[in-house]
C-alpha cells in the first residue's frame, strides 16, 4: 500500500471518528422528553437546541448532572447553548418540555457535542508523518466546520419556510373572510333595497 493511499485511508478513519448527538426529534403537546450522555469528569461540553417548527416556536429545557443537579434550565426559549465542564462522571441528562402547550406539536434539533469525541478522533487517527497528513486532516476538521454551517442553514431555512407557510395560510383565510363579508353585504343591500321599492308599491296600490 502507497503512501497516498494510507493517507486516504486515515482520512476516511478520521471522518468516521467524529461523532456527537445531533438529532432532530417530534415534541407533542403536554409531552416530555429526555435524553443522556454517559460523561467522564472533567470534559468540556455544550449543547445547542432550536425549535424547527410548531406553536410559538418555544420549548422549556433543562439539563442535570448525575447527582440530579440542575446545571442549566429556561422556559419557552426558541434557541440556546450552553457550555460546561462535568465535575462527576455518569449519565447527563437533557430534558425538552412542551407541557405548557396544550396543542402545539413541536419539532426540535438537539446537538451535543463533548471533548471527549475530540479525543477519541485524535487516538484513531494516524500519525501525521507527512504533509499529506497534515492536509488530510486540516480537511478533516474544515468539513465538520462546513457540515455545522450547512446544518445551521437548513434550521434557518425549515423555520422560516414553516413562517412563511403559515403566513400564507392566514393571509389565505383573511381573504376568504373579508370576500365572505363583502358578499354578504352585497346581498344585505340588494334585498333592502328591494324592500324599499315593494313598500312603494304597497303604498301606491293602496290609494
Amino acid at each position: 500500500m502507497n503512501r497516498l493511499q494510507k493517507t486516504f485511508l486515515g482520512f476516511c478513519a478520521l471522518l468516521a471518528t467524529i461523532s456527537a448527538i445531533e438529532l432532530t426529534f417530534e415534541l407533542p403537546d403536554n409531552a416530555n422528553q429526555c435524553f443522556f450522555e454517559e460523561l467522564k469528569a472533567g470534559i468540556d461540553s455544550i449543547i445547542e437546541f432550536q425549535v424547527v417548527t410548531g406553536g410559538q416556536y418555544d420549548v422549556d429545557m433543562s439539563l442535570e448532572d448525575p447527582t440530579g443537579k440542575v446545571l442549566y434550565r429556561d422556559t419557552k426559549k426558541q434557541y440556546d447553548s450552553y457550555s460546561f465542564k462535568t465535575e462527576v462522571a455518569g449519565a447527563y441528562k437533557a430534558c425538552f418540555s412542551n407541557e405548557f402547550s396544550t396543542f402545539s406539536h413541536k419539532i426540535v434539533y438537539m446537538d451535543w457535542q463533548n471533548s471527549e469525541d475530540a479525543a477519541k478522533q485524535a487516538a484513531n487517527a494516524p500519525a501525521t508523518t507527512g504533509h499529506l497528513e497534515t492536509y488530510a486532516s486540516a480537511i478533516g476538521d474544515k468539513l465538520r466546520v462546513i457540515d455545522d454551517y450547512q446544518t445551521h442553514h437548513r434550521l434557518r431555512e425549515a423555520t422560516s419556510r414553516k413562517r412563511a407557510e403559515e403566513l400564507n395560510e392566514r393571509v389565505w383565510y383573511w381573504s376568504m373572510g373579508q370576500a365572505a363579508i363583502i358578499m354578504l353585504v352585497a346581498v344585505l343591500e340588494v334585498v333592502l333595497v328591494r324592500s324599499f321599492f315593494a313598500d312603494k308599491r304597497s303604498v301606491t296600490g293602496a290609494f
